[in-house]
């Protein structure tokens, strides 16, 4: 298949929330019925949830992290609706002194839930603030300066505090320490999204056959925030080139004039491979090096592009550089030198340690997905 070029600041298959997604909180499930996968992380809150319930406290605090775009917080709203209680939503960022803290723990209710999305990007001064709150479920503050300066101790209500990140390495150990529950969110099996895309399908009033979810569904990189961002632009091909409904060939039709693989890997994933291949013959290429020949950043290689990428088996990283692995030439559609796996060898892995030699579909990736 030949791809056209696709490039653009936000990429179409970006987690990360774009200008366009702003219609994402009326999409949101409020309860669990109607919400799809991570079915170990909900069987567990809902256990967790209805014991607090009965004790007629407040749930423990709760870390949720992963890649962007898995729905941390619509747990978090799901998790508030079930315990009866209001959400209050803010931003690591947004918090940027203690006393900004301060305003917004005072006025929660007992058991309310306060939601800090980028939690790992708080402030030091106001995570200190934090630790007796979470821990104590106390404030202290310093009044007046100098000599006659005295801390004072502020009782607060019983609360839950939901922390979500996307770095869950950048966390202080202190931080992250105080959280009775943490909960890892994995990326999301084909069936799972065909779920979330047929009642999405049917919030917005967009004709969808089965065909056209199992096509959607299998080209979003295991994400819901692309697959519904997906599904409207193909709502948008529908309309023009087919009769309203989105069937497979104008899923099809769609998505490769978005220039997206059936693997989920847009134009500028393929330049990076290709770049590997075709000028370094496979690598090992330093990311400097690969960032100048494709004209990307490097940070932006490295944080956004390579985890996909390494994730599916068609890159590694190697401290010599990033080599294309058998499976990345297969899917390009070239020949990998006879050499590759001696190559691999000397670098210290093997072509089964990236991700298994025989794996090539999104269906056995998320089969697998405690390498994916």
């Amino acid at each position: 298949m030949d791809y056209t070029e696709f490039d653009h600041d936000d990429r179409m298959i970006a987690r990360e929330r774009l200008p366009e997604d702003r219609d994402e909180k009326g999409l949101r499930p409020l309860t669990w019925a109607d919400y799809s996968g991570q079915k170990q992380v909900t069987d567990n809150l809902k256990i967790f949830i209805e014991a607090a319930m009965r004790r007629g406290e407040a749930l423990d605090h709760c870390l949720l992290y992963g890649p962007p775009g898995l729905g941390k917080t619509t747990l978090a709203g799901i998790i508030a609706n079930e315990m009866g209680v209001n959400l209050r939503i803010t931003t690591g960022p947004a918090i940027e002194k203690a006393g900004d803290l301060a305003a917004l723990l005072t006025s929660l209710q007992e058991r309310e839930v306060l939601f800090i999305d980028e939690i790992h990007r708080l402030n030091r001064n106001v995570e200190e603030v934090l630790y007796p709150a979470m821990e104590d479920f106390a404030l202290d503050i310093m009044i007046g300066k100098g000599p006659s300066a005295r801390s004072i101790r502020l009782d607060l209500p019983r609360f839950t505090l939901i922390g979500a990140t996307t770095r869950a390495g950048m966390l202080s150990a202190p931080l992250r320490d105080r959280f009775g529950m943490v909960h890892r969110l994995e990326l999301y099996k084909p069936e799972e999204l065909k779920v979330i895309l047929k009642r999405d399908a049917d919030i917005l009033n967009i004709g969808i056959d089965e065909e056209g979810l199992n096509c959607l569904a299998r080209r979003s990189r295991g994400t819901p925030r692309i697959a519904i961002r997906l599904l409207k632009r193909l709502r948008d091909y529908a309309e023009v080139r087919g009769s309203g409904i989105i069937n497979k060939e104008i899923a099809e039709f769609g998505l490769d004039q978005l220039s997206i693989d059936a693997m989920g890997l847009d134009s500028t994933d393929r330049r990076i491979m290709s770049t590997i291949a075709e000028k370094f013959l496979g690598g090992p290429v330093g990311l400097d090096t690969l960032a100048a020949c494709t004209g990307e950043d490097a940070g932006t290689i490295e944080d956004v592009y390579e985890p996909f990428l390494m994730q599916c088996g068609f890159i590694a990283k190697t401290p010599r550089g990033r080599v294309l692995a058998p499976q990345g030439w297969k899917h390009l559609g070239l020949t990998c030198p006879s050499d590759m796996d001696k190559r691999l060898s000397g670098l210290g892995i093997s072509s089964k340690d990236i991700n298994g030699s025989s794996q090539m579909t999104i269906d056995e990736m998320m089969e697998n997905r405690e390498e994916f």
